[in-house]
């Protein structure tokens, strides 16, 4: 656990902090003459304390896919008890993806500007409230259902972007993978374990039992999170202004790796929403609980795909370092070796692989479906999507946190508004799809929009070095105006004092 020192100065180390503490005597001139040659530490909390941070963190994004999965094996029952077609409660589900892109819109740019612990803590307050109001709905108020879900989403789904902005603040993009990488166990378990529990507490006690559990124990970690997890924001002692994310999006490379990831979201939220309904009406001897046991198969390939990612994108980073830099002089606190190294090419030079990897399940998993084979082929198949869906979202969301450091909360939430958006308008259609066509040739269909959008990785690893080149002198400028307007503002107080 952080130390006492820890959580009361979360802000970065300093040569004045280093001055200030007791115990270590005066500067010497060689000692000044080392800190003003050596990088400025990353962080203050040391590896055991970021590793204790990450798993606060997963512990709390643990909510966001938890709220969402629970919900996808009692979409046949709400059908029947509030008397409406499939695709009216789809909409509940296309209601809180369009939240969960816009929720962390809100939240995450507060997060930049105040702190990430007090936006953590408020989204989990807000999605045992909401549970509360969904326990208790009525099933003649539809409406009512449609409101509550969103309400939900807007606390829930800014947990994903809020713990990846801590995980911004506390690690150097060597570390940053392998941090991801086990940051998202805790949302992943939110996949595998979501549907069957819902499946075993709508068994036994009803629909309404998800969401009374959802608000116990999402309250329960709104309470770990108040007693064990400090604040990490770099800028907390100088708060940044109020940015508008959305700005975000006028940098070329970075809307086309989120455009690229939403599109590999979309088709994977495609395969994960249509499950409950695929499998009842394939597999009708399928009971709530058994249809939500059928959910551990995707749930375990993310889980197996989000640590091996992790370990992965560490690895070809090293790879990728040492083939083209002289390790011995490299650091990763150094700003302007990690500026002019092609931090595009080693996260994504593996992409093209796993997506057709990727594609080949879907593919197979749908025909699988289509042929009604034995209830093991689209299991497997569907493992092999978790995998692959992680691998290359981890992929691609540690790469967009490397372009915007300063801004990860509002980069993950400019990432959440993108797929989610294109997520939801696919989970809007993907049941017309499959009426229209079938399943197999929907999955080969939307395999197929996967492979055409593959060359944006090779456009990303082209144009991302200049566009970085761009911020970083529109940073390096607007920093020298904040300083002049410093040493006016301080000429101006003197002057008043005389």
């Amino acid at each position: 656990m952080p130390s006492d020192e820890t959580f009361n100065d979360p802000a970065p180390i300093t040569n004045d902090k280093l001055e200030a503490r007791p115990g270590e005597g005066v500067k010497t001139d060689s000692d000044a003459e080392r800190n003003d040659t050596a990088p400025e530490p990353h962080s203050i909390y040391t590896r055991v304390e970021k590793w204790f941070i990450v798993s606060l963190i997963a512990f709390g994004g643990l909510f966001s896919p938890l709220s969402s999965n629970i919900y996808l094996p009692v979409i046949p029952t709400l059908a029947e008890v509030f008397h409406k077609p499939i695709e009216l409660i789809n909409l509940t589900v296309t209601m809180y993806i369009v939240f969960q892109g816009l929720a962390p819109m809100f939240w995450g740019t507060l997060a930049d500007s105040y702190g990430r612990r007090i936006m953590f803590i408020s989204c989990l307050l807000v999605l045992a409230a909401s549970c509360i109001g969904l326990a208790l709905v009525p099933t003649n108020a539809y409406w009512l259902l449609l409101f509550l879900r969103s309400f939900q989403s807007a606390g829930s789904a800014s947990t994903i972007a809020l713990g990846a902005g801590v995980i911004g603040d506390i690690s150097t993009p060597a570390e940053r993978g392998g941090f991801l990488g086990v940051y998202n166990i805790g949302p992943l378990v939110g996949p595998s374990l979501g549907p069957i529990l819902a499946g075993v507490l709508a068994d036994s006690l009803g629909w309404r039992a998800i969401f009374w559990f959802l608000c116990i124990a999402s309250a329960a970690c709104a309470i770990v999170l108040i007693l064990f997890l400090p604040e990490t924001l770099r800028s907390i002692r100088k708060r940044k202004p109020f940015q508008n994310p959305l700005r975000l999006l006028f940098n070329l490379d970075i809307l086309i790796a989120l455009f690229y990831n939403g599109l590999v979201c979309s088709v994977f939220y495609a395969v994960n929403t249509s499950i409950s309904t695929i499998f009842t009406d394939t597999y009708p001897e399928l009971s709530q609980t058994k249809v939500g046991l059928c959910f551990l198969a995707i749930g375990g390939g993310m889980l197996i795909g989000t640590v091996t990612s992790g370990r992965l994108l560490d690895w070809d980073y090293q790879r990728v370092k040492r083939s083209l830099l002289d390790t011995s002089n490299v650091s990763d606190n150094d700003e302007k070796q990690l500026a002019e190294f092609p931090i595009e090419k080693a996260r994504m030079r593996l992409m093209p692989y796993l997506v057709l990897c990727f594609v080949a399940c879907c593919i197979a998993y749908g025909w699988c479906i289509e042929e009604k084979v034995n209830l093991a082929g689209p299991l497997i198949f569907l493992i092999g999507v978790g995998i692959f869906t992680m691998t290359i979202l981890n992929a691609t969301q540690t790469l967009i946190l490397d372009l915007a450091p300063d801004q990860g909360s509002s980069v993950t939430a400019c990432n959440n508004l993108v797929r989610c958006g294109l997520s939801a308008a696919m989970v809007a259609v993907i049941q017309l799809i499959i009426d229209a066509i079938g399943v197999g040739w929907t999955f080969v269909l939307l395999g197929g929009l996967c492979v055409l959008g593959t060359p944006l990785i090779w456009v990303v690893i082209r144009i991302g070095p200049r566009w970085r080149a761009r911020r970083r002198r529109s940073a390096e400028a607007r920093k020298v105006k904040e300083e002049e307007r410093g040493r006016e503002e301080g000429r101006e107080r003197q002057g008043e004092a005389v």
